[in-house]
């Protein structure tokens, strides 16, 4: 584990699982999870000072010096414009739970959060600041961008070219060798057979429609 101490930005549903993949991480070692990790939220929102025993500090008192961070917010626009706000020195670890199959030839971008029955094959490349959502499958070849994230349970097939701050909803799927603009949303259940090239919101299980 690292010296610095991991700082998760963010205690909701998304921060408390990243917890849960932290203490999967040392569960074979001697370490206590409150002496490696800490919770950080912005002051107004500090309501407690523990949550689920680890320590809750606020952002005003961030010292990078101190901390790793992984901003675990699952909208991407938040988790972006957190990163934005933090220190241009602050330093990004990576949480990838120990039950994720990840073969050696995948590459995975800082501040990125890998949870447990994720797959990720072979040759694939992926940004900084992704959040890959329970069993979410990704095939071979594939090239996707910063701030992806993924709900669970949502299957990637290989050849995949992805842009930037993509949200797939899910159990939605996307065809071998399809392409996907920036700034996309796809819902639950969304099946993306054609390349998206415009930015929006899209639903549907066949041709999907853009929502706006």
């Amino acid at each position: 584990m690292t010296s610095k101490k991991i700082c998760i930005v963010g205690a909701e549903g998304c921060g408390r699982e990243t917890l849960m993949c932290l203490i999967d991480i040392i569960a074979s070692t001697n370490l206590k999870i409150n002496e490696v990790c800490c919770f950080m939220l912005l002051d107004k929102d500090i309501k407690e000072k523990t949550i689920m025993g680890i320590n809750v500090i606020p952002q005003s008192t961030f010292d990078p010096k101190l901390y790793k961070v992984v901003v675990a917010i699952a909208d991407v626009l938040t988790r972006k414009s957190v990163v934005k706000s933090l220190p241009i020195e602050t330093e990004y670890t990576k949480i990838i739970h120990p039950n994720a199959i990840i073969s050696e030839s995948v590459e995975i971008g800082e501040g990125s959060i890998i949870t447990a029955g994720v797959i990720l094959t072979h040759n694939i490349k992926i940004g900084n600041h992704a959040l890959i959502n329970l069993h979410t499958t990704i095939a071979h070849d594939c090239t996707i961008g910063n701030y992806f994230t993924t709900a669970p349970g949502v299957r990637v097939s290989g050849n995949c070219k992805f842009g930037d701050n993509i949200y797939l909803g899910t159990n939605s799927a996307v065809r071998q060798g399809v392409t996907i603009c920036n700034d996309v949303t796809v819902a639950m259940g969304g099946l993306v057979i054609k390349n998206i090239v415009h930015s929006g919101e899209y639903f549907g299980n066949s041709f999907l429609k853009r929502i706006r």
